[in-house]
């Protein structure tokens, strides 16, 4: 009986202390946050095998206690031991959890911030590059040349300015498009920018 006893014994403390993380709590246990992504998967790999050594200890345990006179005693043993190594289990698995999802979205944010940074610096550098050359003025009519006529200059300088103005107008559309499209991606940083500020103020007021 008392070599039983002691077989018990050991397997009970055995439960209670089968892993570094596995310590019985008073109420719902602290646990700290990981360093890194990397330690959050390793800390819930650790977690599943201390769950698994866990159920495998109060498996040998309650087959020993039915061999003992007060059987009931003995397996409320075994099961307060099980249920408080799983409380720390779980919250191990929830911290660690809540890590990697707020790890996610952090790195998220950093990328939608530093495309932005990134979008305003390449458009402070085309602000800063200097403006094109003003086009250069009509050449003016030359001097009546033996031969050609005042109606033949003026035809000549009038398709010269009408060509001009063709240019002007074919390239109009692209002028359009160019504005258009430096309007749209500002209403879109400045979407961006709203979201961004939006997020950081909900997680700082989650956070109170």
């Amino acid at each position: 009986m008392m070599a039983k006893t002691a077989q018990i014994l050991l397997a009970l403390a055995f439960l209670a202390g089968c892993s570094s993380h596995l310590r019985a709590p008073a109420d719902t246990p602290v646990i700290a946050a990981p360093a890194s992504v990397a330690a959050a998967d390793a800390a819930l790999a650790q977690a599943a095998r201390d769950r698994l050594a866990l159920e495998a200890a109060y498996a040998r345990s309650e087959a020993e206690c039915y061999e003992r006179f007060f059987v009931n005693r003995c397996l409320d043993q075994a099961k307060e031991t099980r249920r408080q190594g799983l409380v720390v289990v779980r919250a191990i698995e929830v911290e660690m959890e809540r890590y990697k999802r707020q790890a996610a979205v952090d790195e998220r944010d950093r990328k939608v911030a530093q495309a932005e940074a990134d979008y305003a610096a390449e458009e402070a550098a085309r602000a800063a590059e200097p403006p094109p050359p003003p086009r250069a003025a009509p050449e003016p009519l030359p001097e009546r040349a033996p031969g050609i006529s005042l109606a033949e200059r003026k035809a000549r300088q009038d398709a010269k300015l009408k060509a001009i103005a063709e240019r002007e107008r074919a390239e109009a559309p692209k002028r359009a498009a160019k504005a258009a499209e430096f309007e749209r991606k500002q209403q879109e940083s400045a979407r961006r920018q709203a979201e961004i500020a939006a997020k950081k103020a909900e997680k700082a007021k989650q956070a109170k």
